[in-house]
């Protein structure tokens, strides 16, 4: 029971197959109380019965670029529990046309409406739940290998994913003299919700599979137990860190030789 006692306000939960999902589950089994709010009320329907499956708390709507909603939370939150101890950041969004062909044809609309909700909505949960941190705490978002390498079809995505790493950083700077911790996970390719809106990412996972060290994809409960992890006291000297869960594939500069030499094979046999 690694979080008992712990209040988490878990945000991104979109369906059961979700990375904000499976790491709600994972802290509700670790003994922490979750809040689980939705972005919008078309996710309602899918969220609240896995928010009363874990006896998640405050399942209202809040949107990130809704101010009045954003208020309502973090207030109803200081109302009834008083603190918290962890906060989930996992809140992403792009227009799906616009993650296709080059980055350099992004609009300057949907690279500003990327950039406040999948950046900024971090800086502004980090503000309102610090407040709310008295004894530390510790805040998690979700990253991905594409803010630190170019990556096919990522594009915009990608460039809002090194600033949010940047973020992490001085957040971890600014909160950290009241024990606040700041870091992400950077999961490898996993079939979500959000992942399926990137062009080619069934090949990729195909690719990914065959080429990390460990020769598997990441799972879900790989990501939860990292979350987990960071939550918890275990990790109470570790800041602003990008956390990889990808099987080791970041940790490669050239894919392996068996790999090679299939693909030179299949170029020669062209």
């Amino acid at each position: 029971m690694l979080l008992q006692g712990k209040k988490i306000l878990i945000t991104g939960v979109a369906n059961d197959w979700s990375m904000a999902w499976a790491i709600a589950q994972r802290a509700a089994a670790a003994g922490a109380q979750i809040a689980m709010p939705y972005a919008m009320p078309a996710l309602e329907k899918r969220v609240r019965p896995l928010a009363e499956s874990i006896g998640a708390e405050f399942v209202q709507e809040c949107n990130v670029q809704n101010d009045a909603q954003m208020d309502d939370l973090f207030n109803k939150i200081e109302e009834k529990w008083g603190r918290l101890d962890g906060v989930l950041h996992a809140i992403a969004f792009s227009d799906k046309n616009e993650l296709m062909g080059r980055y350099a044809d992004t609009t300057r609309d949907n690279f500003k409406n990327t950039m406040d909700i999948s950046v900024y909505s971090l800086v502004d949960i980090a503000r309102r739940a610090s407040k709310l941190m008295t004894d530390g705490g510790s805040i998690v978002t979700l990253t991905y290998f594409g803010g630190e390498k170019s990556v096919p079809n990522y594009n915009v995505m990608g460039v809002a994913k090194s600033a949010l790493d940047s973020s992490v950083r001085y957040l971890a700077s600014d909160l950290g003299a009241d024990g606040i911790r700041v870091n992400a996970i950077s999961a490898g390719p996993i079939m979500t919700l959000a992942s399926s809106g990137v062009g080619g990412f069934k090949a990729m996972l195909r690719l990914n599979a065959e080429t990390t060290p460990l020769r598997r994809n990441m799972t879900l409960d790989d990501v939860s137990g990292a979350a987990l992890y960071l939550f918890s006291n275990l990790s109470s000297g570790v800041t602003g860190e990008v956390h990889h869960v990808d099987c080791g594939y970041s940790s490669t500069g050239m894919m392996p030789n068996d790999m090679k030499d299939i693909l030179l094979k299949n170029l020669d046999d062209k």
